[in-house]
Parts: C-alpha cells; structure tokens; sequence
C-alpha cells in the first residue's frame, strides 16, 4: 500500500490554484498575480459588496432574508478565504510534518488505520459535495421559475438590469459564475481543516498502536523505539498547533454567520418565502450551513480524545522490563501527554461537538426572538 496522506490534498490544490492563492507554485507568477488580484477583487470583494449594499432596501421581507443569508454567508467566505491566503505558507509547513509521519508507517496495524482513513476522508467529500450542490442548484432553479423576472440574489449594480435585457442576463451570468467561485472558495476553507485533523486523529491512533509495541520485540532497542515515538508526538503536536493557527480566525468566523444564517433562514422558509424553489432552497440551505461546521468539530473532538489517551498507550508497552532510563523518559512522555490538546477558534471557542451544538442552540435562541417579535 502506497502511503502518501499528500494525495489526499490534491484536489485543494486544483482548487487554490483557481482562486489563486499558489502563485508560488505556476511557471508565470506575474500572470497569475493579475489574474488572482482582478479575480478576488471582481468575487471575494465585490461580490458580497454588491449582496450588502442592498440589504433591507428590497420591496419584501422575502428578498431581505434572502439578501441577508447571502451576504453573510459570501462576507464570511471572502474573510475566510483572506485570512487563510495570509497564512498559506503554513500548509507547506504542514505538509512536511506529515510527509515525517508517514514514513513511520510499517506495520500492519498501522496500515489497517491508514486504510479505514480513505474511507473517513471520501465521507467528508461527500459532505461536503452534499452540501454545495444542491444550494447551486436550487438557486438556478428558484432564478428560473420565478414568477417575476428578478437576480437570483437581490443585489446593487451601476447599470439599470431592470430595464435592459442584455444587463439583466449579464448581472445574472456574474452572479452565477461569482457564487460558483465562492463555492469553491468554501471548498477549500471548509474540507481542508476537516482533512487535517481527521489525518492527525490517524496518525495519533497509529502512534498509539506503535507505542504498544515498544519493548515487545527483544531484537529492537526499546528505548530507540520510545525516542522514536516521543518525536513522534512532537511532530503531531506541532501539526495539530499549525493547523490550529491556520484555522482559528476563520473558524470564529464560521460559527458566528453558522448561527445567524441557521436561524434567519428557517425564518424565512417558515414565515416569509412562498414560492416553492424559494422553499426548498432555503430548505436546502437551512440544513447545509450546520454541516459546514459538523466535520470540522468531530475530528476536532476525535482528535482531542484520541491526545488525552496516548498516556494508556505508554503503560501498555514492555515498560516494566527495561532499564532506569526508559522509565524516565517513558515518564516525562506521560507528563507532556497529559498536558489537553484542545484546538480553540479565535482563543475563545473550542473546535469541538459542543460548540457545534452551543451554535444550533444559538440559532434556537434568535429564533424564539424573531417568533416574539413577530406576536
């Protein structure tokens, strides 16, 4: 089996190439540079620009909903999407750690964990392919069975589209191919986190089976294989940091707009919107945005709980038999392993199921709000 956690990561490239944060990695970087400045100036910037300059102008509260879910939801995307280009070099950084790793992988437990990771990682694809297409969908579909001709999203633009044909379709084409972009944007700031630390939760489930094996074949030195896998540790733990710096901002982010849009968009499906693409679009989206968060908050429980037993791990070995200085190290290893392991979103959130569950609760709590206001 060819070990190779990079692979998995292959399809973020193409994407990042696209919206152009890797001009690092092309053969004509001045011509990718104008290409990813008009780009991210025409859609990460201008187009929640043109979704928040109309929002509560519209002619009904059905458009407003619309309006709002959207520039929050491409607002939080472009913000997403700067910070982690700021930080992009981190994911070469990460990218070396695990290459180390991988190169620890030989035995037959091991590569058994490595295997059922394939799986773990086409289901967060399928996610979030779940998630994206069919909200690009059904907003085609609510643009084109209308009642009324009007933008898939209501939004401002320096040309009158109401009453010109060829601006109308223009402002829609820009639409479309904008939210597209931002799709692929949310592709990547969404699956590569997840990916990341469904990876780290592997190799910490790998470091776990090696450890139980330290001491238990007498042709090894046990006290190389303990070195070996303290610098293992180390080696998890500086990812687990690099990814959570990497992800930390953008994910504050992400759990602020997760519980407005929750909330504003049942409001809306409920109260405000009639038409039947409408419906289910936001129907569609009112499910989506919760799962934007749910693979990142598992894996980043899973990798938490999979840190806080690597200590059983290191007194399931052959300690009991080695030498003084084994059992020092052995430990000093404990005492660090004992040390929680919590990635935090903006220094204040844990990346964790139970802020997952806070934002639904969140979302709950603004609704009775809106529910109040409305009697």
């Amino acid at each position: 089996m060819l070990i190779n956690s990079l692979s998995f990561f292959r399809s973020h490239w193409t994407v990042w190439k696209i919206i152009g944060v890797t001009y690092k990695k092309v053969k004509w970087p001045q011509l990718y540079i104008v290409y990813s400045l008009l780009s991210n100036l025409i859609v990460t910037v201008w187009y929640p620009l043109h979704l928040g300059i109309m929002l509560f102008r519209n002619k009904n509260f059905s458009d407003d909903i619309l309006n709002l879910t959207t520039f929050a939801t491409c607002l939080a995307c472009s913000l997403k999407t700067a910070l982690y280009a700021y930080n992009f070099e981190k994911v070469e950084q990460m990218e070396q750690l695990l290459k180390q790793l991988d190169l620890r992988i030989k035995s037959a437990p091991e590569k058994a964990i490595y295997s059922q990771l394939r799986t773990q990682l086409r289901n967060i694809l399928y996610v979030v392919i779940g998630i994206y297409l069919p909200i690009g969908v059904f907003a085609e579909f609510s643009f084109i069975f209308k009642a009324e001709p009007a933008l898939m999203y209501p939004a401002w633009f320096p040309f009158d589209y109401v009453n010109s044909t060829r601006n109308f379709y223009i402002a829609h084409v820009y639409q479309i191919m904008g939210i597209g972009f931002q799709i692929l944007q949310n592709y990547a700031n969404d699956c590569f986190p997840a990916v990341m630390l469904c990876l780290i939760s592997s190799h910490i489930k790998m470091l776990y089976v090696r450890f139980e094996q330290v001491g238990v074949d007498d042709a090894e030195n046990a006290e190389d294989q303990l070195e070996a896998c303290i610098t293992d540790h180390k080696c998890l733990l500086e990812l687990f940091h690099t990814i959570e710096s990497f992800m930390s901002l953008p994910m504050l982010i992400q759990f602020a707009v997760t519980g407005l849009n929750i909330c504003t968009s049942i409001a809306g499906l409920i109260f405000f919107v009639t038409e039947p693409m409408s419906i289910t679009y936001f129907l569609f989206y009112a499910l989506a945005i919760p799962l934007e968060i749910f693979p990142i908050c598992y894996y980043g429980t899973d990798s938490e709980l999979w840190f806080g037993k690597l200590h059983y791990s290191a007194f399931s070995c052959n300690w009991t038999a080695q030498h003084r200085s084994f059992k020092k190290k052995l430990m000093l290893f404990v005492e660090r392993s004992l040390k929680r392991s919590t990635a935090m979103a903006g220094g204040m959130l844990r990346i964790h199921l139970d802020t997952f569950f806070s934002t639904l609760k969140f979302a709950y709590s603004l609704f009775t709000i809106i529910i109040r206001m409305r009697k």
